[in-house]
């Protein structure tokens, strides 16, 4: 299927969950009926998500379109850089102590989760302490829901390449779910596996290695052009 038949089969599965929660009983003839102002209403919010999904030029980019599309009000001007100031005060305030750096880079709060804290060996099971830290990244990202996160699983080079882009995939998805059931609404994450290919260090050491190996949250603002 192609991306915009995707795109439109989404839009209209929305749609339809949208107005099935917006019916009444008309009083006359008893049957089920979906008011105009709901119809108006639906069709207007799928309608802004679908265009901002088919606008921009990477997944990023298409993420954010598709939420200021759907109502989540943007970010313009010095708002933007102020927006991000407290949203990076408070995170370093939640992870003191905890391992996690806390990097800025122009407008994006980059979070870097090294691999001894968050996961044993070969595993995609999130360690039990590393949980309360997960809980505290959820605390900021729902204070400050004007951003994209991107989850990023990053290997180093040890075994297969095809190995190590499934346990990627996999740890970026088990810190995403840990986000969500904390209530991180799911539109704003983008979860990616990396696998080796993205090294911060040389794979040729063991200090190196244990530096690649981690999972990193780029937070980036949802900016008004």
């Amino acid at each position: 299927m192609r991306a915009s038949m995707k795109i439109t089969v989404a839009a209209l599965l929305a749609l339809s969950l949208a107005l099935s929660g917006c019916q009444t009983t008309n009083p006359y003839t008893g049957e089920q009926q979906t008011s105009k102002t709901a119809i108006g209403a639906g069709i207007g919010a799928v309608a802004g998500a679908a265009i901002g999904v088919l606008s921009g030029d990477n997944a990023k980019e298409r993420r954010k379109r598709a939420l200021i599309g759907a109502g989540v009000g943007g970010l313009a001007g010095a708002g933007v850089g102020q927006y991000m100031d407290r949203q990076e005060a408070r995170l370093r305030e939640q992870l003191r102590g905890t391992g996690v750096s806390v990097t800025r880079i122009g407008d994006e709060i980059i979070l870097n989760m090294p691999g001894n804290i968050t996961f044993a060996t070969n595993s995609y099971e999130i360690q039990p302490s590393f949980i309360n830290v997960l809980h505290s990244v959820a605390l900021v990202l729902k204070e400050y829901p004007k951003t994209v996160i991107e989850i990023a699983g990053h290997t180093d080079s040890t075994g297969s390449v095809d190995y190590n882009q499934l346990l990627s995939a996999r740890r970026a998805e088990s810190v995403a779910n840990v986000l969500r059931n904390q209530g991180v609404a799911n539109n704003r994450l983008i979860v990616v596996g990396y696998g080796p290919h993205r090294p911060i260090a040389s794979n040729n050491t063991p200090e190196g290695r244990q530096q690649n190996r981690r999972v990193e949250l780029t937070l980036s603002p949802l900016t008004i052009n």
